[in-house]
């Protein structure tokens, strides 16, 4: 499996430092996950957005129609936001947008007020990726996977050796940090993923599917791992087809249909506000019934 992409790993964003560990632990009880995080604006957020997007175009190369044209995000620090929106609705493009592996056509995308294409390593430097698609060499250990990923994110050996003990002990992979990743189950390899995704203690973490395939014990403990980690400032942006789990975990949400956001704002607020009980059924509302399988 080729990683690589342009010389950098696909799923990885590099970061100048990072501490050794955080104290999210997936083996503690967690009480308040479905309260507001530290960054919730129930009043004027200081500092800069975590994510700002303004007057966003993209049109990929010999395509007649732009995917997007003047879009405009908000993602406040500290929030857990989900993108959702039915397939070929812009979802994946806006992701990699957002994490540099595709340019914009116009437009600015700010993290924490960098602007992520002209300050690109400093930018990169604050997110991480945990892709759909396995983005670690099925041929190495987690050890060893974790020990590259760290030493591209500018970890010393010693902080790398540190933090991939730590989260391979939460993540439930200490018993088998020295076997090759190629015989481990879908679950074991999402945790794997997620563990290379957050190597470096990002600010902002993207996540993409982060819980297809797996088990309910696997996307039990990734989802409670992730509100430990918004629970102390990380902001998540988070996409899934998985809606009943979406709302469990997502605080404000946007729906995307066509390159267009179609909704934004608080979930609760926007379930009431279309009379709908669920995301699934404000979902379907709002994007229709119709098969979307182009």
């Amino acid at each position: 499996m080729d990683i690589m992409s342009g010389g950098t790993p696909l799923g990885f964003s590099p970061a100048s430092s990072a501490g050794a560990s955080s104290g999210a632990s997936i083996g503690a009880s967690s009480g308040s996950s479905a309260g507001a995080s530290p960054g919730t604006p129930t009043g004027a957020s200081p500092g800069p957005l975590a994510i700002e997007v303004r007057d966003l175009s993209f049109r990929y190369p010999g395509s007649s129609r732009p995917i997007f044209d003047g879009l405009q995000l908000d993602v406040h620090p500290g929030m857990r936001f989900g993108l959702f929106g039915p397939n070929g609705a812009g979802k994946t493009t806006l992701m990699s947008l957002m994490t540099g592996l595709l340019k914009p056509s116009e437009g600015t995308i700010r993290l924490f007020g960098m602007d992520l294409h002209t300050r690109d390593k400093a930018g990169h430097a604050l997110f991480g990726f945990v892709p759909q698609d396995f983005s670690f060499y099925e041929e190495l250990t987690p050890m060893q996977n974790l020990a590259f990923f760290g030493a591209w994110s500018g970890l010393t050996g010693a902080e790398t050796r540190k933090r991939s003990l730590y989260l391979l002990d939460i993540l439930g992979l200490s018993d088998y940090r020295d076997h090759r990743a190629e015989i481990f189950s879908g679950g074991m390899k999402r945790r794997l993923n997620l563990a290379i995704g957050v190597i470096h203690s990002p600010r902002i973490l993207f996540l993409d599917e982060p819980t297809v395939g797996v088990d309910v014990q696997t996307g039990y403990a990734i989802l409670r791992y992730l509100r430990a980690l918004n629970e102390e400032g990380t902001t998540l942006v988070y996409t899934s087809h998985q809606l009943g789990e979406a709302e469990a975990l997502c605080q404000e949400i946007a729906l995307i249909d066509q390159g267009c956001i179609i909704a934004e704002g608080g979930l609760n607020e926007l379930l009431s506000g279309h009379k709908q009980d669920d995301l699934q059924g404000l979902f379907l509302e709002l994007t229709g019934k119709t098969f979307r399988d182009a």
